[in-house]
């Protein structure tokens, strides 16, 4: 099973999250709200306020995807959503793609309360 972990109380993830629950095959992905239980990330050793920066995925071989990445990881599960998967995959597009999302990832994340409260007590812990 692949999991994904996404940031629940972000009005926009939640929409395409749930949009994805809808065409996803049954069994097929587990989905983890981390932002209202971050508990699954710290097995990871990943903080709640690195998961809610970036969408973040395992796939059924516990491989770690990040970012774009991690939406490849979804996309080649879907109908409909395989071929852009395979176009977002080339390597020049993938560059783009990563770029352009890390860019958006952090600007949603900077304007978020529950991000910045994560980011704050992320840094309390160190």
């Amino acid at each position: 099973m692949i999991t994904i972990f996404y940031d629940g109380k972000c009005g926009l993830c939640s929409r395409e999250i749930n949009y994805y629950k809808k065409i996803a095959q049954v069994d097929k992905f587990q989905w983890l709200d981390i932002a209202t239980d971050p508990a699954p990330l710290k097995i990871l050793k990943i903080s709640q306020a690195d998961g809610l920066r970036r969408l973040h995925g395992l796939d059924t071989a516990g491989r770690l995807h990040i970012g774009v990445d991690a939406f490849l990881l979804i996309w080649r599960e879907l109908p409909y959503w395989r071929l852009l998967s395979m176009i977002v995959g080339l390597p020049g597009i993938r560059h783009f793609a990563q770029l352009v999302y890390n860019r958006f990832a952090d600007y949603r994340f900077s304007r978020l309360a529950h991000c910045q409260i994560a980011a704050n007590d992320a840094v309390l812990d160190h």
